[in-house]
């Protein structure tokens, strides 16, 4: 083959149809479906151009084993599995694929607020439970008419833009921080926006987080961030596991503080040694039932979405092997 060669690392799909249709019969397609990089071979890594990881991290002595890497794409939005350092020192091409999922991603997190906010757990548990509740309304601190309550936001992107929008359309009110959008950006969509991360968390009945992981914003949310927020908050994490301290957050479950929580991320997944939160949840302790809702990364996933990543990345690595306008490049100084 004359052309460069593109490894995934991961299979995804059925067969490579769609990606040799869009990468033409110039570029070779090697698919490989190894537990980690390091299971590749020597051979594999050297012959490899561009590389596709979906789950897969990349650390320093990975990318020492392929000498021809010219780009990596991470077939998702989150690009904090790939030593970008590292990958820069090399001149090596880092991309991700910041337009697919925004829509299951923003629906996933006002369902997580929704079912909690209008008790649904509450009320699914207590009419299933032996014997049956009365049937009657339970009152509970979760459960608020969505009109009066603030609904908070981190990270105005593609997703924490649905979202918000999705949650003013509902009536609640919406406030946004945000400190990396220009001046102006809240009046393009019609949100409130303060300056200070302080001044959103005192007023967010709900606080939904939608920021990327950085070295910024990695336990951005802490036991100090979660007293701030007013009594029988809820929080919903859509973005990233190491955002949230969740030794925090059940602590503040635990006292009483907030009302709820809705996880679709956690520090380490899978939670090979179950933090306290989620142990107490797979319990279903009775001081926690109703209250808490997790689901395993699982916001971004519809058939479509799937299918937007599978095309979205061959665009990008071809963009980035085969023409001189790279797409989605991510810098180390974006972190």
């Amino acid at each position: 083959m004359s052309g460069p060669t593109v490894l995934y690392s991961e299979t995804l799909y059925p067969d490579d149809t769609i990606e040799r249709a869009l990468l033409g019969p110039d570029v070779h397609i090697v698919r490989r479906a190894v537990p980690a990089l390091s299971a590749l071979t020597d051979a594999e890594c050297a012959e490899a151009d561009g590389l596709m990881i979906f789950r897969h991290w990349i650390s320093r002595d990975d990318l020492a084993r392929f000498p021809r890497l010219r780009a990596i794409v991470r077939m998702g939005v989150g690009y904090d599995r790939i030593d970008r350092v590292a990958a820069a020192e090399r001149s090596i091409l880092v991309c991700n694929i910041p337009d697919y999922g925004t829509t299951e991603v923003a629906d996933h997190a006002i369902a997580l607020a929704l079912t909690l906010r209008r008790g649904l757990l509450l009320h699914h548990a207590a009419q299933r439970a032996e014997p049956p509740a009365p049937w009657l309304p339970i009152e509970d601190p979760l459960v608020a008419r969505l009109s009066v309550q603030t609904f908070g936001v981190v990270g105005l992107g593609r997703i924490g833009t649905a979202a918000a929008l999705r949650a003013k359309a509902l009536g609640f009110r919406v406030v946004f921080y945000d400190p990396n959008l220009p001046n102006g950006a809240e009046l393009a969509v019609g949100l409130e926006r303060v300056r200070a991360l302080p001044d959103l968390l005192r007023q967010a009945d709900v606080l939904s987080l939608h920021t990327p992981l950085t070295r910024q914003t990695r336990g951005l949310i802490g036991a100090a961030e979660l007293a701030l927020l007013p009594p029988g908050a809820v929080v919903v994490n859509t973005a990233r596991g190491p955002v949230l301290d969740l030794d925090a957050l059940f602590a503040a479950l635990r006292s009483g503080h907030l009302a709820g929580a809705g996880l679709d991320v956690l520090p380490v997944e899978p939670p090979a040694d179950p933090p306290a939160l989620l142990r107490a949840y797979r319990a279903r302790e009775p001081w926690l039932e109703g209250r808490v809702i997790v689901t395993p990364h699982a916001a971004y996933w519809s058939p479509q979405g799937m299918a937007d990543i599978r095309v979205k990345a061959v665009e990008t690595i071809r963009a980035a092997l085969l023409t001189n306008q790279p797409q989605n490049v991510i810098t180390p100084d974006m972190e």
